[in-house]
């Protein structure tokens, strides 16, 4: 039997982050695609693209999101080693 590595999020373009929002919520591992961040906005279009998400997923379910408190990036872990069972 062969080993893979299972791909870090980095690896397949996406970071990331830990949201944590005004009423104490914390959803952690949201994915932004790596292309809107850096440069001089930082993580910004980070916070702008998860608030269009929150406001899409609201409207689907008829219950408003409580603003974003904080966002940081989620700490990055080793990869895990999978075996292949077939």
């Amino acid at each position: 039997m062969s080993k893979r590595v299972r791909q870090l999020p980095q690896e397949r373009g996406s970071v990331l982050f830990d949201v944590i929002y005004e009423d104490g919520s914390r959803k952690s591992n949201r994915r932004v695609p790596m292309e809107i961040l850096g440069g001089l906005d930082g993580d910004e279009p980070a916070r702008l693209l998860i608030e269009e998400q929150d406001a899409a997923i609201s409207q689907k379910s008829g219950r408003a999101r409580s603003p974003i408190q904080e966002l940081t990036r989620s700490e990055i872990k080793a990869p895990k080693l999978v075996s292949e069972e077939r």
